[in-house]
């Protein structure tokens, strides 16, 4: 939790109306900072953040961060950009600028008001790895021209872009390599294996395997994400990652379909269509440094995070909203 300092903060959360950013505005306000929420809802959902709009310490603005903004905060977390391939492969002009021009517009406003700031980087900029787990010192194997790219190569940008900031005018930085994640309010189409498993499962129709099922990821519950990304924020001002946040539990999608099958009850199967471009074979985060640097790790198994996931999508499905 920011405590570095231990009185009342104000944090600006980029992208808050979002998936990680909703969540991560809860824990800021419950800690008893004020919070910023900016978003310009392309992929956000004000449904995200009713809860949070009456609290006194919340607000939320309208924005695109690949325009200025002139605000003042205590500590930046920047997490704007669509994060799902579907979502940042419908404009990819517009994901490369969010992940670029957004970032020089929120390096700016932290130099200037020198204040923190915490990138939320991906494990996407590792492509399809050649080493496995990835270690943060692995440079990636990313097809700039690809499909993937606008994401892949935008967020290695602003990676570029906070180090750079970082050793040309000292600004305090953290950057977080964000692996899977899942929880409550991930979009119900936003293409990700778990909101698509869960949502088909629950809706009686065959889960869809890509390839021949054998691919790998590794899944982090968004609370336990959510913990690591706070004390990232919090940790001494040496630390500027890149760290790799994720669960090192490792699953192959065949054997997440049938843990979905068998905790929706539903009566499916599964079917397989062709690998899309450059989807990664094997996905794994190595934690320690993690581990040794914000004493964390993730806590909450795949099983146990996976029943709240399947009771939100299940009451969308109900209501006829997924």
């Amino acid at each position: 939790m920011p405590t570095r300092n231990h009185y009342r903060k104000t944090f600006m959360v980029t992208g808050g109306a979002g998936f990680i950013g909703s969540h991560l505005c809860e824990r800021l306000l419950e800690a008893g900072h004020g919070v910023l929420c900016v978003d310009n809802y392309l992929t956000g959902s004000r449904d995200n953040i009713a809860s949070l709009l009456s609290h006194p310490n919340f607000e939320t603005m309208r924005h695109d961060v690949t325009f200025p903004l002139f605000v003042e905060v205590d500590g930046i977390f920047n997490l704007a950009c669509p994060a799902s391939p579907i979502h940042y492969q419908r404009d990819p002009v517009q994901t490369t600028k969010t992940s670029v021009h957004g970032a020089i517009n929120m390096l700016g406003l932290a130099k200037r008001l020198s204040v923190p700031i915490l990138q939320a980087s991906t494990s996407e900029v590792y492509g399809d790895p050649e080493v496995h787990p990835q270690t943060e010192d692995y440079w990636g194997h990313v097809n700039p021209i690809g499909t993937r790219a606008c994401y892949d190569e935008g967020k290695r940008c602003a990676e570029t872009l906070f180090f750079d900031y970082h050793r040309e005018h000292g600004l305090d930085i953290k950057v977080a390599r964000i692996f899977n994640t899942y929880g409550p309010r991930m979009h119900p189409n936003d293409g990700r294996v778990v909101s698509n498993f869960i949502v088909q499962a629950l809706r009686g129709e065959d889960i869809t395997l890509y390839g021949d099922g054998e691919q790998t990821r590794s899944f982090c519950y968004v609370d336990d994400l959510v913990e690591g990304l706070l004390r990232l924020m919090d940790s001494p001002a040496e630390v500027t990652g890149p760290i790799n946040l994720g669960n090192p539990g490792e699953f192959t999608m065949k054997a997440l379909a049938d843990k979905v099958i068998q905790l929706t009850g539903a009566n499916v199967s599964t079917r397989h269509l062709p690998l899309p471009m450059d989807d990664p074979r094997q996905r794994q985060p190595d934690i320690r440094l993690a581990k040794d640097h914000l004493d964390w790790t993730p806590g909450i198994p795949l099983e146990t995070g996976l029943q709240p996931t399947i009771d939100y999508f299940r009451n969308l499905v109900e209501r006829g909203l997924a």
